[in-house]
């Protein structure tokens, strides 16, 4: 089954998070996961909007600041350095290469690339809860785009998400590419279905009530689609919606596996439903029966693959 595609994956990305020394004080912010580990999978598209409005290096740092009810970005000594609007119009120019990938890293706590908990400055005090302009522009004009910040991939739970988001709507551009029909909209929705449902269970109702009615308008509700796709995909998978797939799963082998094998199955998703054992072990145990006893549906789902096997994201959650 085929688990990628056949190019690296464009992921976009603050270029200083690649050791490019663009910062404002000519330094970087290198980030040896994403470079290393990461930069074996996808094909990044670095970019740093301070430098492309034309800041330079060495310059004088930026901030967020709360002006007359109105959050601008401006200079830490020169408040008369606003560029609040270059920032905003940079990342509209950028659109037409940011429509063709598939994600993108932002860089943490900057005033231009933050994706959440930027400081605001009001007078000299600051409070966390700002978007750096650019990235907030990025995320307006591509609102089903997955998006992340270097600090977060530090977390196991959001890392998998983020990447498994950028491995389906790698997918769907495929699906795009070859050409949009009735037949391979409802094909992709079953091949991520079991993904979809370990995200929630109304999700795969939701989107699955829209294919119904594609016959009207295939390409409005292709759009409708990915953007309810991607929506329901932000939110991380629960441990208990894991365990529903996986016993959705177990189902499909109930006249092929004897009692000895049943009861190991029950057991060890029963030790992952306890937070004893990673949901690799399960799935390994599942891979395993499935070799033996192949089902089209189940060859055919995301589920169990849903990107490279060595990136080792779900022997940690």
């Amino acid at each position: 089954m085929q688990t990628t595609t056949p190019q690296q994956i464009s992921i976009g990305i603050s270029s200083c998070l690649l050791g490019d020394e663009v910062r404002f004080d000519g330094g970087h912010k290198r980030h040896s996961y994403i470079e290393k580990t990461l930069g074996q999978y996808f094909e990044f598209v670095r970019f740093c909007p301070e430098m492309a409005i034309g800041l330079g290096v060495p310059r004088e740092p930026i901030r967020l600041a709360r002006i007359d009810d109105e959050i601008r970005c401006v200079g830490t000594k020169n408040p008369a350095l606003d560029v609040t609007d270059k920032l905003r119009a940079c990342a509209d120019e950028q659109q037409t290469w940011q429509a063709t990938i598939c994600g993108y890293i932002f860089k943490k706590d900057s005033p231009s690339c933050g994706m959440e908990r930027v400081r605001v400055y009001v007078n000299d005090s600051p409070n966390k809860n700002g978007t750096g302009l650019f990235a907030q522009r990025v995320m307006e004009n591509f609102p089903y785009l997955p998006v992340e910040e270097e600090g977060r991939l530090g977390d196991p739970v959001l890392r998998e998400n983020f990447i498994q988001r950028v491995y389906v709507l790698s997918r769907w551009r495929q699906l795009m590419a070859e050409g949009l029909s009735v037949h391979r909209l409802a094909q992709f929705h079953a091949r991520q279905k079991l993904i979809i449902m370990s995200h929630n269970q109304n999700a795969v109702r939701e989107l699955g009530k829209l294919i119904a009615n594609s016959d009207a308008d295939i390409q409005h509700i292709a759009g409708e689609y990915l953007h309810g796709l991607m929506k329901w995909l932000k939110v991380p998978a629960t441990r208990g919606n894991h365990v529903n797939v996986l016993q959705h799963i177990q189902g499909y082998l109930k006249r092929n596996l004897d009692a000895a094998d049943k009861a190991e199955l029950t057991e060890v998703i029963e030790k992952y439903r306890l937070g004893e054992l990673p949901l690799i072990v399960p799935i390994t145990l599942l891979k395993h029966h499935f070799r033996k006893s192949p089902d089209e549906y189940i060859e055919n789902s995301y589920y169990m693959n849903p990107y490279p096997a060595e990136l080792c994201l779900i022997n940690h959650i």
